[in-house]
């Protein structure tokens, strides 16, 4: 097994459990610590708790949409810089991010695993 990048928290915000358990089976394979929101409201809860060093942010989320968390993640300072990959199923919606600093890819679904792999690597590697 290969690790890559020991002690990085991802945070995978995502509403489908079958996408949830292959990202996480991709991101513990490279050696990232993983946590999960089913939900918007969740997933708020959990920036706080799991501090994570990268986010995977679906659009399309239940209770409070994915634009939504990233507004409230913007607007406070202790999470304002935690970079988002967003991750949807909705094409032509990267637009709606290309103001945001800490957007740093945009990724459709499906999506292919190695692309994705290689984007949470390249912010990583960033560092």
């Amino acid at each position: 097994m290969q690790k890559t990048m020991p002690n990085k928290t991802i945070l995978i915000v995502e509403d489908e459990p079958a996408v949830v358990d292959l990202l996480k089976f991709l991101l513990e394979k490279d050696g990232y610590t993983t946590a999960v929101a089913y939900d918007g409201e969740e997933a708020l809860k959990q920036v706080t708790a799991a501090r994570p060093d990268l986010i995977l942010l679906d659009i399309m989320l239940p209770k409070i949409d994915g634009y939504t968390v990233q507004k409230q993640l913007q607007s406070d300072e202790k999470t304002a810089n935690i970079p988002t990959i967003v991750l949807t199923a909705k094409g032509g919606m990267q637009d709606m991010f290309q103001l945001e600093k800490n957007v740093v890819a945009y990724i459709e679904k499906p999506f292919d695993p190695k692309t994705l792999r290689e984007k949470v690597k390249e912010v990583f590697n960033k560092e």
